[in-house]
């Protein structure tokens, strides 16, 4: 899909009837478990979160509601890292409606490495920066 096609992972993910709220349309927190989905499935595919006692940990994210999606929908999501720092990285989402043919939501985050052990912040280990890198120049599996 071409609006997504600087996002190097998408996910599909189909809209649950109890998704809805009284409204009628997709209640916002699930965009935001939809930005967690993506962020999970981003750092499956580069292996972020299997490093311990460093993990990634959440500091920030927002998103800005652009259309409202209804069921029955399947929407994709897609994530990238625009940003690495010394610490952490930023990334951006999109949410695609393939019933309304159009974004209905976009996001960022900030993702901050983790030392689980001291409950600190710990220096970005250079096996992420590899592995972002490789998977946001299409080189990674």
């Amino acid at each position: 899909m071409s609006i997504l096609q600087d996002y190097p992972v998408t996910l599909d993910i189909r809209v649950r009837w109890g998704e809805m709220d009284a409204f009628q349309h997709l209640n916002n927190t699930v965009y935001i478990g939809y930005f967690e989905d993506i962020r999970i499935a981003y750092f499956e595919r580069t292996g972020v979160i299997s490093t311990v006692p460093i993990g990634p940990i959440l500091a920030a994210t927002s998103c800005r509601f652009r259309a409202p999606v209804t069921f029955p929908d399947t929407c994709t999501v897609g994530a990238r890292v625009n940003e690495v720092t010394e610490d952490g990285f930023g990334m951006e989402y999109a949410i695609y409606s393939h019933k309304l043919q159009t974004l209905a939501a976009t996001g960022d985050a900030r993702i901050v490495s983790f030392n689980y052990e001291t409950n600190t912040k710990a220096p970005l280990p250079d096996l992420w920066r590899q592995r972002i890198a490789m998977v946001e120049n299409g080189t990674a599996g």
